[in-house]
């Protein structure tokens, strides 16, 4: 079984209500940690075995799975999370603009709210991303109403042309 495999069973697992908010809780405090290291040093892109990577990070292998689980869709190069071992190499080169938004999306507020992405992005494009992602949620209709314009591109109303029965 591989590390993501590992961690999806240890992420899943049957817990009473106290012991599922203590296990969450102590993930998302290491995960915001990353973050922050990861902000700061945003030039830098950390690369390493993901064994010696959990150790920076201060977590375990399995955990550090689960944290690159939720950082790959802000790769520029995602990571085949299902053949994760310890000795494999990871490169977390990070698209911060879609960092940002994935953030945003997963209503993360303790991470796209960290102090630290002052220093990355401004505050002007992080409302940007806000709005794009807010956008990006708006539900769009392709109905073509009676009085529109024909799509066939006659020039006709709809309800003269192609929507006349």
């Amino acid at each position: 079984m591989s590390l993501y495999d590992d961690w999806k069973e240890l992420a899943g697992k049957q817990r009473t209500p106290t012991e599922y908010n203590k296990f969450w809780k102590g993930y998302f405090e290491k995960e915001t940690e990353n973050y922050k290291y990861i902000l700061d040093n945003h030039t830098e892109v950390i690369s390493g075995k993901l064994r010696e990577l959990a150790d920076k990070f201060n977590m375990d292998p399995v955990m550090m799975a689960g944290f690159l689980d939720g950082i790959n869709t802000s790769l520029v190069q995602p990571i085949e999370l299902e053949n994760l071992t310890e000795d494999s190499e990871i490169k977390l080169e990070i698209d911060f603009e879609k960092l940002y938004f994935n953030m945003v999306d997963a209503k993360a507020h303790w991470l796209y709210n960290l102090p630290e992405w002052n220093s990355v992005l401004t505050e002007e494009r992080r409302k940007e991303i806000t709005k794009e992602y807010r956008q990006s949620k708006i539900a769009v209709s392709n109905k073509v109403g009676r009085n529109d314009p024909c799509p066939c591109g006659s020039g006709k109303k709809y309800k003269k042309c192609c929507g006349a029965n």
